[in-house]
């Protein structure tokens, strides 16, 4: 439904920053799709993408933030534990033998990028080299025989006097690895832990970069990398990370934000094809970190993943860019016909850019021969396999998810004081990396009262409508057990996801008679509740917009706080939130951002953020960006002290470090774990 609203001169308040207050003016007119999770991310997609680069207008202005955003991509891209600068571990090659072939040899081997993780590669180099040559790093797709799959790339190559190396991917090659967590094995705690397989084939691609500049027959200062799909996406992050890349050339490995959510191609991308988007990117984004270096972009025009007017809008994006740090001729594209593929004048442009711009030579692709991909001179698996000893003992490739992001020791708490420090430093962390994505502003309330009775509490019971954005208007059931022109306190009762009727209401049944009681639906609750096959979706695309399920219902329920500190007959320092199950996380975190939360009643609350969820997607989404980096769920209730915090029955065993520490710094009476609430 559409609904034009008119907004007279308002104060908005800012969450999370200490920005300038902002307005909304009776000029704005606003065409709102309510309460529509699709229109919703949509929306939020299309602000991301038509906000890429906007605000920078000048070289200077540029400069003055590009070593910040550098750092901020390092984060998403999961590089936060790398050593990026500095000394690494040593590369360790391993040689496994020698193909001769006419004009150029291929050296099978393999590198440790990080001690126990091995990359299995093929190093193809021309004969008779005098002088160092420029280096060539290759990429591959998702195809399942990597390496053997794309051979007839670096072949090439090396029939043109480049040195090459091609590394296989985690997910697939020699040793089959995990690049499907979210996308099939229901693992999105990878969210949580701020984690995108991207991170480590960033990571062996910088080892590979490594691994070319220290052969001495390449020339350090003249490297280049390529690769198509999955591939293409890492060549735009690697080349974005690693400013020794000279030149790139991404194929079919780039789309914008919006129509990746509009047209749901996100749907059939690989969890390694996007950042973890903390702070709201898009590919514009990451080709500036590229610039003013010479990229060429490669798109076919019926690419089922990637449509070609986003490519087109992603090039003039960055052309423009390009213009503004006076490099206009560095950047170009491609355009092919067919679906996700190469094609014949896409590989001779990419032959004849690097030939210009790492061998300083001029040759048109017209005169350059395509490759050679007749089956005659195509090598098979076994004539290319590494590991023909078998795997490198204790490989962590199978693993490597589950190590790459460290997780945060428990803090030392001695003292309040401790405890205070420690908490500030988190919420801060929280805002800046997991709530990042959330509004910069509070919309107005437009509260209406939509429904009255004297039935259903003692003095009746009121049901409102308010917005808590701009496309997302949420109803608050409010139940009056006292009489209104009394301030009393107000339990906030969060409902569950497909929760049984009266399941709230049991659950809140002996809460004492002085509190009113608001039950309260998030978004994709009740009302505004989504398919349960829609859910995969959602939390995927939620998540490549830099947001999650969780965050967003976090954000409902303070801008539900906030709008009931509004009524009359409540008492604004004593409002509190009960939550069972998976809203018991909502309202820890919702208690914590907000701080002035007076009580918590919780039930059956998630262990942890870490655990794993259904493959397709149903069930508890309590997944928030980075978070694991930050804090987990067993730590919160010792950093909401002084609120008074109540567990009804059984709590998960970690939580007992909350009530520890507690107890050590004389705050023990702020929790307790009881059988049924009284």
């Amino acid at each position: 439904m559409y609904k034009l609203l008119f907004v007279s001169f308002i104060l908005i308040i800012s969450f999370g920053c200490q920005k300038s207050p902002k307005t909304i003016t009776k000029n704005d007119v606003t065409l709102v799709h309510e309460n529509n999770i699709r229109e919703h991310l949509k929306r939020v997609a299309s602000e991301i993408t038509d906000n890429s680069l906007k605000e920078f207008t000048s070289k200077e202005g540029w400069e003055n933030v590009k070593s910040d955003r550098l750092i901020q991509f390092q984060e998403m891209i999961s590089l936060v534990n790398m050593p990026i600068t500095g000394k690494r571990p040593p590369l360790n090659i391993q040689y496994k033998g020698t193909i001769q072939k006419d004009g150029y040899r291929i050296e099978k081997l393999y590198y440790e990028s990080l001690p126990n993780l091995f990359v299995p590669a093929n190093l193809y180099i021309p004969d008779n080299i005098e002088d160092p040559v420029p280096g060539i790093l290759y990429l591959c797709g998702h195809a399942r025989t990597q390496k053997t799959h794309y051979q007839a790339h670096p072949r090439k190559f090396a029939e043109m006097g480049f040195v090459c190396l091609i590394v296989e991917t985690v997910q697939w090659g020699e040793v089959y690895g995990e690049h499907w967590g979210c996308y099939s094995n229901g693992w999105f705690n990878w969210y949580s832990r701020g984690y995108t397989p991207a991170g480590v084939e960033v990571w062996n691609g910088i080892r590979g970069l490594d691994l070319l500049s220290e052969l001495k027959q390449v020339d350090p200062d003249k490297l280049g990398i390529t690769g198509i799909s999955g591939g293409g996406a890492q060549s735009w992050f690697l080349a974005a990370v690693d400013p020794r890349v000279k030149a790139v050339a991404p194929v079919c490995g780039n789309s914008t934000l919006k129509a990746h959510i509009d047209t749901r191609t996100v749907d059939g991308h690989c969890d390694c094809m996007m950042p973890v988007n903390t702070y709201g990117w898009d590919f514009q984004d990451i080709g500036a970190l590229i610039a003013p270096r010479p990229l060429l972009i490669a798109q076919a025009d019926r690419d089922g993943l990637n449509t070609i007017e986003s490519a087109r809008e992603v090039f003039t994006d960055l052309k423009n860019f390009y213009d503004i740090l006076g490099a206009p001729n560095n950047i170009e594209m491609i355009e092919t016909p067919g679906g996700h593929s190469y094609h014949s004048s896409s590989r001779k442009k990419i032959f004849s850019f690097f030939i210009e711009h790492l061998m300083n030579k001029e040759i048109s692709p017209d005169e350059i021969n395509d490759i050679d991909d007749s089956p005659e001179v195509q090598l098979s698996n076994i004539d290319l396999a590494v590991y023909t000893d078998g795997i490198p003992e204790n490989d962590r490739t199978k693993t490597i998810q589950d190590s790459f992001i460290k997780t945060p020791p428990l803090p030392a708490i001695s003292n309040k004081k401790d405890l205070d420090e420690h908490r500030n430093r988190i919420i801060s962390e929280l805002k800046a990396k997991t709530f990042a994505g959330i509004p910069e502003t509070f919309y107005p309330f437009n509260m209406k009262k939509d429904f009255r009775t004297l039935d259903g509490a003692t003095y009746g019971n009121d049901v409102y409508s308010f917005n808590t954005e701009k496309d997302w208007r949420l109803k608050l059931d409010l139940r009056w057990r006292n009489p209104p022109d009394q301030k009393k306190p107000l339990m906030i009762v969060l409902r569950n996801p497909g929760e049984e009727r009266w399941a709230s209401e049991s659950f809140i049944s002996g809460l004492n008679d002085e509190w009113n009681i608001g039950y309260f639906e998030t978004r994709g609750i009740g009302e505004t509740g989504w398919a349960p096959e829609l859910q995969w979706h959602v939390r995927r695309a939620s998540a490549w917009t830099g947001r999650t399920i969780a965050s967003m219902r976090i954000y409902d329920v303070l801008r539900c706080m906030e709008f009931c500190r509004t009524l009359d007959g409540i008492d604004v320092t004593k409002i509190g939130i009960a939550a069972q199950g998976e809203m018991a996380s909502i309202a820890m975190f919702a208690a914590l951002i907000d701080g002035d939360c007076n009580t918590l009643v919780l039930k059956d609350p998630p262990p942890t953020l870490d655990i794993v969820s259904n493959p397709n997607g149903r069930g508890p989404a309590i997944e928030l960006l980075n978070c694991l980096q930050i804090i987990d769920l067993p730590q919160l209730p010792a950093l909401l002290s002084p609120t008074e915090t109540t567990f009804i029955g059984k709590i998960p065993e970690d939580y007992y470090w909350s009530i520890d520490i507690l107890k050590k710094i004389n705050r023990g009476e702020s929790i307790r774990v009881i059988e049924e609430l009284e």
